[in-house]
């Protein structure tokens, strides 16, 4: 059975491939030769047909990743929508199986105080998720135009051992002592452990019951802000924290952040928004897929930071 893999040098692709796995590449990274590699683009239609002959199942996992700062946002339309869609198409008239496709929560629309499930109603709010979106529904459509199982998995925030943005954000700003002990704001966010995203993906890749779903994939727990300060703090080795800084002093600080970046004309993330992913909910509701397929996350906070911080993973955060 032949898997294709795309985004495979990503970090959930990474975790994902395994020998014999066939992985789309835009280049090759040396001149050495690499049987698994099929070199094309998600934009070039031709070269995803070729990749997807003789495939069986695809895991799209590549993406145009959304950041802080204002993304372009006619490439994330380009790469997250219209590489999708190309894909998906190219996989169905190659007579490709199954196709699993990694969306995002912010293919919904914000979920405020509430922790919600996949049909809270609205829009996404950026452009990142907007383009999630509309492939999700390009995905689904695909699906039942060439009978192929597909699945769209809505990813919360992934942490684990060489995962970028927030999580290791927080343990350089503990490490430096920058970020300050966080206040308990009683707020909730959901997160997922990188090993489980993998689990989901070849879970769903199998099951029947899957076909034409959506699902959120998060630990069915979800953590504050300073639960998860304590996690990283704990897996640092470092003593707990006796202190916290008021919530209403941290977003003070955001504000005073925001005004002095207008000044200095720099395009840098809002400080006020930093804040707000620390004090804030974003809490998305797993038990859709625990009770349609009975799968559901393993790895608790505690297990999954010690495992993101563990000998070497801890040097690359410095």
């Amino acid at each position: 059975m032949t898997t294709l893999i795309t985004g495979s040098t990503g970090f959930i692709g990474r975790r994902l491939a395994r020998a014999g796995d066939r992985r789309l590449v835009r280049r090759r990274a040396g001149s050495v030769v690499d049987s698994g590699e099929v070199v094309g683009d998600l934009l070039d239609l031709d070269s995803l047909e070729a990749a997807c002959d003789g495939v069986e199942t695809v895991f799209h996992c590549a993406a145009y990743v959304h950041v802080l700062l204002s993304a372009d946002a006619d490439l994330q339309w380009k790469v997250n929508y219209e590489g999708t869609r190309k894909l998906v198409d190219a996989a169905g008239r190659a007579g490709v199986a199954r196709f699993v496709f990694l969306s995002s929560v912010a293919a919904m629309a914000r979920p405020g105080d509430a922790c919600v499930d996949e049909d809270h109603p609205g829009e996404p709010a950026s452009p990142y998720g907007k383009a999630k979106r509309a492939a999700e529904d390009a995905v689904l459509e695909a699906g039942a135009k060439y009978a192929m199982h597909v699945v769209n998995l809505r990813l919360t925030l992934v942490y684990g051992k060489g995962a970028p943005g927030n999580m290791a954000h927080m343990v350089r700003g503990i490490r430096a002592g920058w970020l300050p002990p966080l206040p308990e704001t009683k707020n909730r966010r959901s997160l997922v452990h990188v090993s489980d995203v993998v689990s989901a993906m070849r879970f769903v890749s199998e099951d029947a019951r899957a076909n034409g779903r959506t699902y959120i994939v998060a630990d069915p727990r979800p953590y504050s802000g300073r639960e998860i300060y304590d996690a990283l703090r704990n897996a640092l080795r470092m003593p707990p924290a006796r202190w916290r800084i008021p919530a209403g002093l941290f977003r003070a600080c955001g504000r005073l952040g925001d005004a002095l970046a207008a000044v200095s004309g720099r395009s840098l993330p809002k400080p006020s928004t930093l804040v707000s992913r620390f004090l804030d909910s974003a809490c998305y509701s797993p038990e859709r897929i625990k009770r349609e397929l009975g799968w559901s996350a393993q790895t608790t906070l505690e297990d999954g930071v010690r495992e993101m911080l563990s000998e070497g993973a801890r040097a690359a955060l410095r």
